[in-house]
């Protein structure tokens, strides 16, 4: 009967589990932002390159 108390305990003070989630929830975070900014930029690159084709194609 004293095992399940014992076992009970050391889960409730064990925090390891509470840590992991936390960094997955950050890294989460960080990721969600840098597809955000890459959206954002993709555009504003994407005309970059057009345009230096277009002054390619007109230099031949």
């Amino acid at each position: 009967m004293d095992a399940p108390r014992t076992n009970g305990r050391k889960l409730r003070s064990d925090k390891r589990g509470a840590t992991v989630i936390e960094y997955g929830l950050i890294a989460a975070l960080i990721i969600v932002a840098i597809m955000g900014a890459l959206a954002a930029l993709g555009g504003g690159s994407g005309g970059m390159w057009g345009k230096l084709d277009t002054k390619i194609d007109d230099s031949m």
